[in-house]
């Protein structure tokens, strides 16, 4: 059994605010991101279409789609009947509650708008920047691991960690698992499959189909949410629900890029 590393979740204080690991993570998200794509523009081998003062409007959009439907996703995935008994939980975000799958649609929206102001696809985009996101969603685990939090199921693996508030029982570092598989795995995949000029939607149908299969492999190992548990034969969690049609949308966006091989500047 490895020892959990005991990190203060607090990074450092300004007076009376204390600045969380958590947070920071998302700003190294955001910044990585910004720079991976920063990088793209400039040395690519092929036309991006996209100016580097889109680009900064891009990473805006996207990181107010992130944490909004992030927040909203979760409270209605997850927490939905202490919604209706106290709406005001939605604005609680002190307490915590961030769902994937809701910030993806929050971005989905913010960039559709944003699509709309410049006059190009929202895929356009999407197939530009997703080669960058697991970065960002890299970093993410990182912090959920710094807080203690999301942890895998008791086991017996050598590797397992017994981590704070989550009893005395070793467990999977799941967190790390979806480092590798949805951070550093489906970066590599991504970028190997991004360096060539691929057909619009594309790239964006990759990104949904390699996420939604290594979420749904993770799901086996991470610990249920505890206000939901299994909704399903006795193993079926609400993540790996969300993961199935994120994964057919993913196969239909493939399907219909080769169909059409209409390409995109990304």
């Amino acid at each position: 059994m490895l020892t959990y590393p005991q990190i203060d979740p607090v990074a450092f204080h300004l007076g009376p605010l204390s600045v969380n690991w958590y947070g920071l993570s998302y700003l190294f998200a955001f910044t990585v991101c910004w720079a991976v794509l920063t990088w793209r523009i400039k040395h690519s081998s092929f036309p991006r279409g996209f100016t580097a003062d889109q680009l900064s409007d891009i990473v805006f959009y996207t990181a107010l789609g992130t944490i909004l439907g992030g927040r909203i996703g979760y409270v209605l995935f997850y927490i939905w009947p202490d919604f209706l008994a106290n709406p005001w939980i939605l604005f609680q975000v002190w307490k915590g509650g961030m769902s994937f799958h809701g910030g993806l649609l929050g971005v989905f929206v913010a960039l559709w708008l944003y699509a709309k102001k410049i006059h190009k696809s929202v895929f356009d985009i999407t197939d530009f920047i997703v080669p960058a996101v697991p970065l960002g969603l890299g970093a993410g685990r990182v912090g959920n691991f710094i807080n203690g939090e999301l942890w895998g199921r008791v086991t017996d693996v050598p590797w397992a960690m017994v981590f704070p508030n989550a009893g005395l029982d070793p467990r999977h570092p799941s967190q790390l698992y979806e480092l590798g598989l949805e951070g550093i795995l489906l970066f590599i995949i991504l970028w190997a499959y991004s360096r060539k000029q691929r057909p619009r939607y594309a790239v964006t149908g990759l990104f949904l189909m390699a996420y939604a299969a290594f979420r749904f492999l993770v799901e086996f190992f991470r610990e249920p949410d505890f206000q939901i548990g299994f909704i399903a034969f006795g193993w079926l969690t609400k993540g790996q629900l969300l993961c199935i049609p994120m994964f057919l949308l993913g196969v239909i966006l493939f399907f219909i890029a080769y169909r059409q091989k209409k390409w995109t500047n990304t």
